[in-house]
């Protein structure tokens, strides 16, 4: 019998149970940008995000599933330095252990005491993690790695808020099979972004970056809803819609469409349909910053076409977007606004993310590159809440139903002691 001390929640958190001396499998998100020759890792900050629900497991046997990129990419590669980082961040040993579910990981999590933690292996190096995404939670139970795991574990805790809209075995397979919990990030995450969903009207969205899709789909949710009043473009997500517009920005821009974004005139074609619907509600830019040979060259959009890229956002958009911003009551970011890896090109994404700081809403940023611009910059304490998530913000935001969040009320409803 599970040992629940109390219930009050629609999924079950740390505080529901006793988790002393039991083993507890522990799925983080501690995806990281990383030098793809040296194998450094350059921002831990995913890593520090966790250290709360790790210290709160102290007295457990903890096991650490997490993930880094995805195959193909050139930052696709084992744990061990992820291992070794997080142990000198919480200054507690943490074993990595290259395997996940065979003999020998298995065998290493029999052997632990109490208070002692191990990293298992990358788990998208196993076909299943990638091959069984979607399928019935059933189905991914039953998968090896659930399955192996799950005999050898007492609970689960679900930290990787950043990974909540993904539906693969390691995020949401464990709910079936033993009580699966949050932990503090992920209860952080959905208390804090559930209160923004509810403050009402006047909250402007400013979306950014190169996930083009994702962001046409969330404006599309977000305005159909009335859960935002004002979008504003930034990014390639700017560079879609001056497009759809009828705004040709040149082959330099379109070729970066193409590497970049596979199916990108098909985003046209969306972004045209929201612009139809919502004509006075999303802002595109009026002026750009091209980079020819990285010099900055400004212009008006009227100007367009260009064979130079588009890296940035122009002074008079910059302008306009922040007196949006000084008239918001909420105010959500995801996203850069340019090319910010560049000085010459940051100036757009640093001034409306300095505005968002000094402006008097409530603010919530999200994405990867945005909580890294966010901590460069100095800014943390400025912003009401810097989410670990990109995708999995703002599909929450959008209404739209986060698959880890549904696991973890399923897990409660089966595991509950009435």
């Amino acid at each position: 019998m599970w040992d629940v001390m109390t219930i009050s929640r629609n999924f079950f958190v740390l505080d529901d149970f006793n988790l002393s001396g039991k083993r507890v499998l522990l799925r983080l998100d501690i995806n990281s940008p990383m030098d793809p020759i040296t194998g450094e890792i350059l921002d831990d900050s995913r890593m520090r995000s966790h250290i709360d629900t790790i210290e709160d497991l102290s007295r457990s046997k903890v096991i650490i599933l997490a993930h880094q990129s995805k195959p193909g990419k050139k930052d696709f590669t084992n744990l061990k330095n992820h291992a070794a980082r997080l142990s000198k961040l919480i200054h507690k040993p943490i074993k990595y252990v290259d395997s996940l579910f065979d003999s020998r990981a298995i065998q290493e999590i029999e052997q632990m005491k109490n208070g002692e933690i191990i990293m298992l292996e990358n788990t998208r190096f196993y076909a299943e993690e990638l091959l069984l995404k979607n399928a019935k939670t059933e189905v991914m139970a039953k998968s090896h790695m659930v399955s192996r795991l799950s005999s050898v574990a007492d609970y689960c805790v679900c930290d990787a808020f950043a990974a909540a809209h993904r539906a693969q075995p390691s995020l949401v397979g464990f709910g079936e099979a033993i009580p699966t919990m949050a932990g503090r990030l992920m209860e952080r995450e959905l208390d804090i972004l559930g209160k923004v969903m509810k403050k009402g009207s006047g909250t402007l969205a400013i979306l950014g970056g190169a996930k083009v899709d994702d962001s046409i789909d969330v404006m599309g949710n977000m305005l159909d809803s009335g859960s935002i009043a004002q979008v504003l473009t930034g990014g390639l997500v700017a560079t879609i819609f001056l497009k759809a517009k009828g705004i040709d920005p040149g082959p330099g821009s379109i070729s970066i469409l193409e590497r970049e974004i596979s199916d990108y005139e098909n985003l046209v074609t969306s972004a045209s349909q929201l612009l139809e619907k919502y004509p006075d509600k999303i802002q595109v830019p009026t002026d750009v910053a091209l980079s020819d040979n990285g010099q900055r060259i400004g212009l008006t959009v009227d100007q367009l076409p260009q064979p130079h890229p588009i890296f940035d956002i122009g002074l008079d958009t910059i302008v306009k977007y922040i007196d949006h911003i000084y008239n918001a009551n909420n105010i959500i970011l995801n996203g850069p606004l340019g090319v910010f890896e560049m000085e010459e090109f940051s100036f757009g994404t640093i001034e409306i993310f300095k505005a968002i700081a000094d402006s008097d809403a409530f603010s919530v940023v999200g994405g990867g590159h945005t909580g890294t611009m966010v901590k460069r910059l100095g800014l943390q304490r400025m912003i009401d809440h810097t989410s670990t998530g990109g995708g999995a913000l703002i599909n929450m935001l959008s209404g739209k139903t986060l698959p880890v969040v549904e696991s973890l009320k399923r897990s409660k409803l089966k595991f509950s002691v009435v």
